[in-house]
């Protein structure tokens, strides 16, 4: 007897360290315990079909290759035999910083929205991981996947899948849109919300606040322009102050490029409030993670719910998976906790819906 395994056919726009960590984690977790089962996907489910790049390096060289590509420095962990996908050139747009001209060295081809999308053609979701700043290439995308009728996921703060227009369209497409702009499994963001809630469940008034990320990956070496970062402080920061019902003094974002740090990110935050009788309370903790493996987590979760959402025929932005893993989605929830919630419930439903057909 034949046994049909799901599958989850995706597509890449951009193949960075965040790449490298997606493309070998459907290798690393085939056949182990670890590999449980979300809405009826597996990680091992997830088959990389398309890839898109505009390093010289990478661009032309079977995925598994260009993943371990210069200048990525995300470590092997599993192994990745040849896969037989092709990366293709992609548009560069602004999706490279001019102070990373030289450490990209992008290819010059034409590229157009139709020539795109017969290469993304059968996939069910197209992820799309440029660099931050990226709002041209990553509309660009998003174009991509209207056309070629996939699933968009957008992973950087640039603001779409929030964007009612953008909404609309694939809610006309019949297509699911997440975004924008994921947490990490455990991240900056999550922790310093999770701080700023502690403050006001405990009536604590939070006066000031700052959050300073640095790391020595190329995301953070294009970070260093400051004029790419302006939807990135805004997205981290709304993610933070929307649990208070009041202004303060806050600055959130990228602070600096530390190469020797590699793919490790380091996050300072600090939180200064007035507690019972104006007595000031204040919080300084450090965290240290891989930047990477914390994103592959939340990418690979939003991909097999965009898959589900597809599988159940909804479209537009899914506003129960954007408020979870996402910092700027349409709808932001008041805690993470309320956020699980809300997709537990949405998972719950689509469970009971697959039982009425089966009854049926």
């Amino acid at each position: 007897m034949v046994i049909n395994m799901p599958t989850l056919k995706v597509a890449l726009a951009g193949v960075g360290n965040t790449a490298s960590a997606l493309v070998q984690s459907p290798f690393y977790y085939r056949g182990r315990r670890e590999d449980q089962s979300l809405g009826g996907y597996k990680i091992s489910d997830i088959e990389f079909v398309a890839a898109f790049d505009v390093n010289r390096e990478k661009v032309g060289k079977d995925l598994s290759e260009a993943i371990f590509a210069k200048p990525n420095i995300t470590p092997k962990f599993a192994d990745v035999g040849k896969m037989g996908v092709k990366v293709y050139a992609g548009p560069t747009m602004d999706g490279v910083a001019n102070h990373m001209m030289k450490i990209i060295n992008p290819v010059n081809v034409k590229c157009d929205v139709s020539k795109a999308a017969e290469n993304v053609k059968g996939a069910d979701v197209l992820l799309s991981l440029l660099p931050v700043g990226s709002e041209k290439a990553t509309k660009f995308y998003a174009e991509v996947a209207l056309k070629a009728g996939a699933a968009f996921i957008n992973t950087i703060p640039v603001f779409v899948a929030s964007d009612q227009s953008w909404g609309e369209r694939f809610k006309k497409a019949g297509l699911p849109i997440l975004g924008d702009d994921i947490k990490g499994q455990i991240g900056a963001t999550i922790l310093h919300r999770t701080l700023v809630r502690l403050f006001k469940l405990r009536n604590v008034e939070v006066t000031e606040t700052y959050q300073l990320n640095v790391g020595g990956n190329t995301d953070f070496q294009n970070m260093l322009d400051e004029a790419r970062l302006v939807s990135k402080r805004k997205s981290k920061t709304d993610a933070v102050t929307s649990v208070l019902p009041y202004e303060i003094g806050v600055r959130i974002g990228p602070s600096d490029y530390v190469p020797f740090l590699g793919n490790t990110k380091v996050a300072y935050i600090y939180l200064k409030g007035r507690s019972f009788a104006g007595f000031p309370v204040t919080i300084d903790a450090k965290l240290s993670v891989d930047d990477k493996s914390m994103f592959a987590f939340s990418a690979i979760d939003a991909t097999r719910l965009a898959k589900i959402a597809m599988d159940r025929g909804e479209s537009g932005p899914v506003r129960e998976i954007c408020a979870y893993y996402f910092k700027h989605p349409p709808i932001q929830a008041e805690s993470d906790e309320e956020a699980a919630s809300w997709v537990k419930t949405w998972l719950d439903k689509k469970r009971k819906n697959a039982m009425s057909i089966k009854a049926y």
